[in-house]
């Protein structure tokens, strides 16, 4: 925790420095290393300016065609999400951005916390998008869905073994589980959300038996936990379906590999969590950033929107991809996705407390 917050305070003071030398310059900032960029226009009648966390190739599809539809272009600035919202904080009210697109909940949260999202109201937004996946005032919108799954072995572990999340803290899997660090938010997000469906006390019991479980401390990102079930470090382990179909769909033969040994079990209910977007407080193109939204729930984008990380459409009458068509179906959890973020503090403390590296 400690290293990540030192990380996060270095990114924040190089997006600091970046814009006030581009204040001198009468210039935009220019983005962070390893990002990608394309100019940016402070207003114009046919230009929205995007600052995104998404980084598929597909998504290329998803610009032309709104451009193509509606004749304004899309000017986009790549990034994590910690980095695109430390951005849009330094910019202030300069900032050119009119639409930020990010992963998990949490993250939109912590974007609507700092006062950088705008409320929207939208019929078309509203009627597409599930209650329990979009910002109640409307400061945030769900686009696609992702599933927190149990991946196991498949020489080591029996479905008929598999149940819920809460069954992984059962004394029958110590020295069983793998799963990343505390400080991923899909994680955070996970117990946030059990700390809203069961209270603090309950979800505090699971996440310290499920800690004494662990084969080893947290380390890796989710694909290095299904290497290391097909590896036979651990039989379980707690990561996102799109990595499971990344594997499943790759043509390296390492990957097969791997895909082969694994298989992927939804618990009852299963955990959902969104990419999203919001309206950036400051949008110089309001209109045109509203407009952009609208588009995303469209059924054409939808099926491009997800179809680029294999997630689920979130309109439910969209096709998913043929390889998640091969997991098959399960029942989400209800629970609105807005708890992830007001919960994330108590679901912090609870990993501290028990433990979670």
């Amino acid at each position: 925790m400690k290293m990540e917050i030192k990380r996060n305070l270095i990114a924040a003071m190089v997006v600091l420095a970046m814009v006030g030398a581009a204040g001198c310059s009468g210039q935009t900032a220019p983005d962070s290393a390893n990002n990608t960029e394309a100019d940016t226009e402070i207003k114009g009648e046919g230009v929205v300016n995007l600052y995104t966390s998404r980084h598929y190739d597909t998504d290329e599809a998803l610009y032309d065609n709104f451009t193509e539809e509606t004749g304004i272009e899309v000017k986009r600035i790549e990034g994590k999400a910690d980095e695109l919202i430390e951005r849009i904080k330094a910019e202030g009210d300069n900032s050119p951005a009119d639409v930020l697109i990010t992963v998990d909940a949490g993250n939109l949260w912590r974007a609507e916390q700092a006062g950088l999202l705008q409320p929207v109201s939208s019929s078309t937004l509203e009627s597409a998008i599930p209650e329990n996946l979009r910002h109640s005032e409307g400061n945030w919108f769900g686009l696609s869905t992702r599933a927190r799954i149990i991946v196991y072995s498949k020489e080591r572990v029996q479905p008929t073994e598999l149940s819920t999340y809460e069954a992984l803290a059962q004394p029958k899997w110590k020295g069983r589980v793998c799963i990343r660090s505390s400080s991923n938010i899909y994680n955070q997000s996970l117990v946030a959300s059990k700390i809203e469906s069961k209270g603090s006390e309950a979800a505090g019991e699971w996440v310290t038996s499920l800690v004494s479980n662990f084969a080893r401390p947290p380390e890796g990102n989710d694909t290095a936990q299904i290497k290391a079930v097909a590896a036979g470090t651990c039989d379980v382990a707690l990561v996102n379906h799109y990595y499971v179909a990344r594997l499943a769909k790759s043509d390296k033969p390492e990957d097969k590999e791997v895909s082969d040994k694994v298989a992927a079990f939804f618990p009852a209910p299963t955990h959902v969590n969104i990419s999203g977007a919001g309206l950036v407080a400051s949008a110089p193109n309001k209109d045109n950033g509203i407009a952009f939204l609208e588009y995303l729930v469209t059924p054409a984008a939808q099926e491009i929107f997800a179809a680029g990380n294999n997630e689920y459409p979130i309109i439910s009458t969209v096709q998913v991809t043929p390889t998640l068509q091969a997991f098959g179906t399960f029942e989400s959890d209800e629970v609105n996705v807005a708890a992830y973020g007001s919960n994330n503090p108590d679901a912090i403390e609870v990993m501290d407390r028990a433990g979670w590296k």
